[in-house]
């Protein structure tokens, strides 16, 4: 009898144990085609409101978190923010009202998040939490940075449905994508850059991201470029940090999809 209590007991704490482990975040199960998941951690504030929805900010990891294992997700990017205490929240600029972020970051099994995964990815998270799909926002560092490029270039229709990107020193896409940024322009997506000066190849990739946007629609791309390598993301991704008086969180709230603007015109 005592055998089975102890084990029961042990259970129980395992359990409690798994479960933090994530905190303040949980672990769960994301769709990406009709076979296959992927698991994720999510953020949901704690406070949320019958009837109102959340702005989304899905975070990509670099190369050296991909895996089976959830829990290195917190060693960079806006979930180390979370892990640390933070708030990912923000006033926005334009209305003066204050935004609370879902966070959303999906674990790939090597690399980093696959782009023709992203959309389903959002149809399975929209149909399960209260999200504003008008602001659906991408952020990345390293090959999370190409996962963010990768996505807004996949495709017209994901394209439109992406609000804002944040791009921290992103591996170069492929020939295929770099010359679809004219679907950027037409969605009107705005990118902030970061690349460290001492880290030429990321650097030159942010510049020919940059330079490909402007080629169709210039004013929609922002560069930071810090003393450093290729290191460093998370001074950025602290609320604290400022330019022009906006973290990068202020700064993505002033931007809507397309398909938002689009239904707000008529």
């Amino acid at each position: 009898m005592y055998r089975k209590i102890y084990a029961l007991l042990a259970f129980l704490l395992a359990a409690v144990m798994a479960k933090g482990q994530y905190t303040p975040m949980q672990r769960i199960d994301v769709r990406i085609n009709v076979w296959q998941t992927r698991q994720a951690l999510i953020y949901v504030p704690e406070d949320v409101k019958p009837g109102q929805t959340y702005p989304l900010l899905v975070c990509f990891h670099g190369r050296s978190i991909a895996g089976n294992d959830p829990s290195k997700i917190f060693r960079e990017g806006v979930t180390r923010q979370l892990k640390e205490g933070k708030k990912i929240e923000a006033v926005n600029k334009k209305d003066g009202k204050k935004y609370q972020f879902i966070v959303l970051a999906p674990l790939a099994e090597s690399w980093s998040f696959a782009p023709q995964d992203v959309s389903r990815m959002l149809d399975d998270v929209i149909g399960k939490y209260p999200i504003d799909t008008s602001r659906m926002y991408l952020t990345g560092y390293s090959a999370g940075g190409w996962s963010v490029e990768s996505a807004k270039t996949q495709n017209k229709e994901l394209s439109n449905r992406i609000a804002g990107c944040v791009t921290m020193s992103a591996a170069r896409v492929e020939p295929d994508h770099l010359k679809r940024y004219n679907l950027v322009a037409n969605a009107g997506i705005h990118t902030w850059y970061f690349a460290g000066d001492k880290d030429d190849y990321f650097l030159n990739n942010a510049k020919e991201a940059i330079d490909s946007t402007n080629r169709y629609k210039p004013g929609l791309t922002k560069l930071t470029v810090y003393p450093g390598a290729h290191c460093c993301w998370h001074m950025f991704y602290n609320p604290k940090y400022r330019e022009n008086g906006m973290n990068i969180y202020e700064w993505l709230l002033q931007f809507q999809s397309y398909n938002a603007t689009r239904k707000n015109r008529k």
